[in-house]
């Protein structure tokens, strides 16, 4: 094998691993999804790393729309903001499973993935009073292991459709990479949480939406949890 072809073969077996941990609509190491029905224009917001000292701002926001979502909360969130995380449930938005720790499932054993799934989906359970059906990687990035936690649990792996970057652009920057990529079925990643930081500022992540919901309800969307959205009208 020439020096060329060898290089060529390890960068397509880079790309390949790559994909198998963060593409979106990999299903290599267990089942995802990352869009929903397209028979209807609907969508779903979805939250990632919470609840946080701002969830509550967050739920007044939707209230105020009239709108609910997905949220993927981390067990050590939980039960650390107890009250936080049952107004979630108690608002009517749908809660996934987004680890323990918010620690990167690539690299570590079996167990471990399993492990920080199965304290998370005890934590929820214990606070929130429901058992989460979706589960969302900590980064997105998935590993060896996880298809039989996610057997075992009973959990589905969700991805995105669109990131929304909101930890880090400011609310025109996001409104501008969301809102022309919008299609139906699409499923909106964001936060109500920095990882386990305490107090975290999501300021952007409000004002983004303050534009964001209005705009995408006067294009005629609706806003689903992503199991609704998973499901076909007929």
């Amino acid at each position: 094998m020439t020096k060329l072809a060898a290089g060529t073969t390890a960068c397509l077996g880079v790309a390949l691993a790559t994909y198998a941990v963060r593409g979106r609509s990999s299903t290599f190491f267990g089942p995802s999804v990352y869009r929903g029905a397209t028979d209807r224009p609907s969508l779903a917001l979805t939250f990632d790393d919470g609840p946080s000292e701002s969830t509550p701002g967050l739920l007044a926001l939707l209230a105020a729309h009239g709108v609910t979502g997905t949220f993927f909360q981390c067990g050590a969130n939980v039960e650390r903001l107890p009250e936080a995380a049952r107004a979630v449930r108690e608002a009517g938005h749908e809660i996934g499973n987004h680890g323990y720790s918010h620690a990167p499932f690539y690299l570590r054993s079996a167990a471990f993935i399993h492990g920080e799934l199965e304290r998370a989906q005890r934590a929820i359970q214990r606070v929130a009073g429901i058992s989460p059906r979706l589960m969302r990687a900590p980064f997105g990035a998935r590993w060896f292991g996880l298809r039989s936690a996610q057997r075992r649990l009973g959990l589905l792996g969700v991805m995105w459709t669109d990131l929304a970057l909101d930890w880090k652009l400011s609310a025109g920057r996001i409104v501008d990479r969301v809102a022309p990529r919008v299609r139906p079925g699409s499923i909106l990643c964001f936060h109500d949480g920095r990882e386990l930081q305490p107090n975290p500022d999501i300021r952007s992540t409000l004002q983004s939406l303050e534009r964001l919901i209005p705009m995408l309800l006067s294009r005629g969307f609706s806003f689903e949890t992503v199991s609704q959205l998973l499901c076909p009208k007929n």
